[in-house]
């Protein structure tokens, strides 16, 4: 299960198809250095995305 204390390196390490469901959300710097250590409730504020709806999203994907 995806949480919102993960780093997006760690979720894309998990299961690199989550990309897909991160970039669809709005998030398209998983290319970034500091993205890769950076939490996913971290990102969501960065980019104003509500966190619930995107680990929502995650973790409807599966691991």
């Amino acid at each position: 299960m995806i949480t919102k204390e993960m780093y997006l390196g760690e979720i894309l390490a998990t299961n690199p198809a989550l990309a897909d469901v991160l970039m669809n959300c709005g998030m398209h710097c998983l290319g970034c250095p500091s993205a890769q250590m950076e939490s996913l409730e971290d990102a969501c504020v960065v980019h104003g995305l509500d966190v619930e709806k995107v680990l929502y999203k995650l973790n409807e994907v599966g691991l």
